[in-house]
């Protein structure tokens, strides 16, 4: 043989590496990407046509540290749906966001002043650091969103501590002002006693705490009331001890059932039900329980005497007490607890709450004095103020029972410590003024969730919420524009908001902090009956932090020129139904009378892989993995396509190895690309395609599988199931084309004349293929497509047809061919049942090494549904599809009849071509490379001749 075989096939050809590498070269596709700026391409394209608007709003992140794996979840599927928005013809400009005031940051910057021994700086220094801190984390994030492959107008991003955006959140404040929602008042509100300020419902987080359980007794001082004498106690049970200095009443439930338990002379009154209950916990001996039962509404006029305090706490009704637990009497201190405040203000009771900011007993002339200074803040799961109190109780036969009690309690979400009810003067907006909350639950009804019981979640969440405390005690956040004379007395006017409003946005928020009144009000007409300037004092609260992320619909969605308002989409975590989706709600019903948003998708949370909890704020000492930390280990498209592979509906796990599995995946993906690509070297679609009906059948199978494939995506992706869309192209990739048309493909590829139709055929097809292929998974793997898409334009600087700018695949004849689909599937499927293992026995028992080495016969009823289909394909094709060296079928009239016979061929005295390894009857001859099949002979003819 003068020249070798080997250097006639038609091998693949392509520079387009196996090896992904993409911590290497990702960074470079960015790098690409500016210099040919692809973005500002899509923004130029979109600008000069008149496409339909879909605009996704970026729920802005918080910058205080790292990007989290779960903020990456969040962006990558926002940046995948915009892709894909984009590919079916949208304009969609993605205007980033960033969140920067409130207690986060604050806390983390006076943290790190405590370490320094600098923190007794003025409310402005903290906040010039606050903004430093939040300025150097922005910068840290978005390199690492691009780094993630992120798609953004960067150079119009939105911030919050920005002064524009501050004015116009105080413009939109204003307008719920002008409204007359804000009211103030002294109501209990959660308070973090290590961060020292209110919070909202959204900064509160539940977990299992270990509480003091107790039982005491308070002596009725008019027992003749119920017919009684002395001797009549009522017994409250609470976990919370350190509120009793604060008791200013008993409840009892109109409607429950009282009896008298009787044990050593006392006589204790309690739910009947629960009468049981109190004599084992209180080890009551010899305790009877009186037949006489009463009605609570039969109590109401009882004087009960405070266990320790020279007091009376008066029986009063209400309506949430039960019999689930404790004793049917309940224990009610009005600056301690909303049920409490609201039953205090309905008998005239004062809102008393002994504590300071530290949350620390008062010297007021009612608290003990061995109580005072003593905190309530727990440490290790005991706080001083609760041992106190139990110390006197104890002393004074006022306690019956202690023990602990383990239950889920409200903790702060920044400090991890358990939260208090505080009743302190507070800012508040009126939810169900002017029929506020059911104009919120009604806008609601008009928005489309994915999940769909995302409505449950939020509407329970509208429709429970009390009126929404908005001020907090800290110095990093927009200025409630409120001001105050000598006596305390505040004020706040809508026409004065929206004037400060605009010198903030001309000089920023700073200068309620470093002004006097009389500087800030100066040349602003003052309502009449305020005081005048120079005897007021700006207020030094701030706004709750969810807010100012509400207010983006007022200054971003309403006021960018290339956004609308109300968005096509918000998506966020599930957590957002407590927060931004629930505060946007609210100041788009305050703002503009509806919702913001026109479809709201949530995503789970990101989970270790034992399902437990991590976030950004996990105080355990198993920190949670960032973004990068990811990215530096497997390359951000297969972080992405990890993502894209979650039921995001749901908490998703997170692991090395989960994130190795997809990464398999990946490798697959990447070598089909490679294929395709590799076998298209010598293509030329303008000289070399065929028409549609020039297709193989195998060929118009495998695009008509294509066309099914890109509308299952197509659905997919409408639906936001990215996990679905995967299966469903990694199922294709790996099935219909590697383990099936692929493998059948090779022969013809590599040893077929170049020029064949048949070749050209299936080159026209794996062009197609690819081209869809590239355009499907782009949202999802934003940098392999397309670096592969580069490669296959052979231009590595391209950005005319970039993938980015490509349109979702259009399904024209190539892809219509139901017939050979039908009948090959019935020809494959055939194979799969019956030729399969026979040709896996003939490898077992080592009589051939590959299916190429067999022949196969089928002896088959005429009456059988697969005879008419196999006579109907040449035995030559049926060879083809089986990759087997020849197929013979024999019908037979006999009924029922199917048996598939395998030998190898060697044994039959069929040859091997040496250059398709193909087993044929005889070898031909050829003047310069020797004897082979008459196949390969006429190919390498074609050769020499062209």
């Amino acid at each position: 043989m003068i020249q070798d075989l080997k250097d006639t096939l038609n091998l693949p050809k392509t520079s387009f590496p196996m090896r992904g590498n993409l911590v290497e070269r990702e960074p470079k596709r960015i790098e690409h990407w500016e210099k040919t700026q692809v973005y500002e391409c899509i923004i130029e394209r979109d600008q000069a046509r008149a496409g339909e608007l879909f605009i996704m709003h970026d729920g802005p992140p918080f910058t205080n540290g790292d990007v989290h794996i779960g903020t990456a979840l969040n962006k990558t599927l926002k940046d995948s749906i915009l892709r894909y928005k984009r590919l079916k013809g949208f304009v969609c400009p993605n205007v980033p966001g960033w969140d920067s005031h409130g207690l986060p940051i604050e806390h983390k910057v006076m943290t790190e002043l405590r370490q320094k021994g600098d923190d007794k700086l003025e409310p402005a220094e903290v906040r010039k650091a606050c903004a430093d801190f939040a300025s150097k984390f922005l910068d840290v994030m978005r390199d690492q969103f691009r780094r993630l492959g992120v798609w953004a107008d960067w150079k119009q991003q939105y911030w919050t501590i920005e002064p524009d955006y501050e004015a116009e959140e105080l413009i939109a404040f204003a307008h719920v002002v002008e409204q007359d929602l804000i009211y103030r008042s002294k109501k209990p509100v959660y308070w973090s006693i290590p961060c020292k300020t209110a919070l909202a419902e959204a900064e509160i987080e539940y977990k299992e705490k270990t509480s003091p359980s107790i039982y005491v007794r308070f002596a009725v001082n008019n027992p003749d009331k119920i017919g009684e004498t002395s001797g009549l106690y009522t017994v409250i049970w609470t976990t919370t001890p350190w509120t009793l200095p604060a008791n200013l009443a008993v409840a009892a439930g109109p409607n429950i059932e009282y009896v008298i338990v009787t044990a050593d002379g006392d006589r204790y009154l309690v739910a009947k039900s629960l009468a049981e209950s109190l004599i084992e916990a209180a080890k009551l001996e010899n305790a009877t329980i009186g037949e006489r039962v009463l009605k609570g509404s039969e109590l109401e006029g009882l004087i009960c005497q405070h266990p320790f305090i020279d007091r009376e706490s008066p029986l009063v009704l209400a309506d949430y007490v039960t019999t689930d637990s404790g004793t049917g009497l309940v224990h009610t201190a009005p600056g301690h607890g909303l049920d409490d405040y609201l039953t205090g203000l309905k008998h005239g009771f004062e809102v008393y709450c002994p504590l300071d900011d530290n949350a620390c007993y008062v010297d007021d002339g009612k608290v003990p004095t061995e109580l005072v200074g003593l905190s309530t803040l727990e440490v290790k799961g005991r706080a001083p103020a609760n041992k106190g109190v139990l110390q006197i109780i104890e002393n004074n036969g006022s306690l019956l029972s202690l023990s602990p009690y383990k239950h889920q309690y409200p903790h702060c979400w920044r400090s991890k410590t358990p939260v208090i009810f505080r009743a302190m003067d507070q800012w508040f907006i009126a939810l169900d003024k002017d029929g506020m909350r059911q104009k919120a639950l009604g806008a609601l009804e008009r928005v489309d969730f994915i999940p769909d019981w995302g409505i449950k979640r939020i509407g329970a969440a509208v429709e429970t919420r009390p009126d929404w405390c908005i001020s907090r005690q800290r110095s990093w956040g927009v200025p409630i524009p409120a001001f105050y004379d000598a006596d305390g007395e505040a004020y706040i006017d809508a026409k004065v908001v929206r004037a400060v409003a605009e010198k903030v946005r001309k000089e920023g928020s700073q200068i309620w902090f470093e002004q006097s009144a009389e500087d800030i009000l100066l040349g602003v007409d003052l309502p009449e009956d305020w005081p005048a300037a120079s005897e007021l004092k700006p207020g030094r609260d701030t706004l709750d932090v969810w807010i100012d992320s509400a207010c983006s619909q007022h200054g971003v969605l309403a006021k960018h020129p290339d956004l609308r308002r109300p968005a096509d989409l918000y998506l966020e975590g599930s957590d957002q139904h407590r927060g931004w989706f629930q505060s946007s709600l609210w100041f788009g019903i305050f703002t503009h009378g509806d919702a913001p948003f026109k479809q709201l998708v949530t995503h789970g949370y990101i989970v270790n892989e034992d399902g437990s909890k991590i976030s950004k704020s996990d105080g355990t000492k198993t920190k949670p993995q960032t973004s990068d930390a990811y990215i530096k280990k497997f390359g951000a498209d297969v972080v992405r396509l990890w993502i894209c592979s979650q039921d995001f509906r749901g908490d998703i796990p997170v692991s090395d190895k989960l994130i190795k599995n997809v990464g398999n995946t990946y490798r697959t993906l990447r070598n089909t690309f490679r294929f395709l690509i590799g076998n298209l070297y010598d293509f030329d679609w303008g000289k070399d395609a065929v028409a549609p009906d020039a297709l193989t059948p195998l060929d118009a199978w495998a695009l008509h599988h294509t066309g099914l494939l890109v509308k299952d995506v197509e659905v997919a992706y409408e639906r936001y199931e990215f996990h679905r869309a995967y299966q469903l192209i990694a199922n294709f990739v790996s099935i219909t084309l590697s383990a099936t048309y692929h493998d059948i493909l090779k022969d013809r590829l590599y040893t077929w004349s170049p020029a064949s139709p048949e070749r050209r055929s299936s080159q026209t097809a794996l062009h197609q293929i690819f081209e869809t292929l590239v355009t499907v998974l782009s949202p999802m793997l934003p940098f392999t497509t397309d670096e592969a898409w580069s490669y296959f334009k052979e231009d590595q600087d391209f950005v005319e047809d970039a993938i980015a700018l490509r349109h979702w695949p259009a399904l024209g004849d190539y892809f219509e061919h139901p017939e050979p689909y039908k009948r090959l599937n019935e020809v494959l499927g055939f194979k799969q049942e019956q030729v399969n293992d026979v040709l896996e026995g003939l490898r077992q028992d080592k009589k051939i090494g590959q299916s190429l080495d067999a022949r196969v016969k089928i002896r088959i009823s005429d009456g059988h549904p697969m005879a008419a289909v196999l006579s109907a394909i040449s035995s030559e094709f049926l060879a083809e599809l089986f990759i087997v060296s020849s197929v013979e079928v024999e019908t037979t009239p006999e009924a029922g009849s199917l048996e598939v016979t395998a030998q190898a061929a060697e044994v039959t005295g069929w040859v091997r071509c040496p250059r398709s390894w193909k087993w044929v009857p005889e070898l031909v001859e050829t003047d310069v490379w020797g004897a082979v099949s008459s196949q390969s002979a006429q190919a390498l003819a074609d050769i020499q001749n062209a």
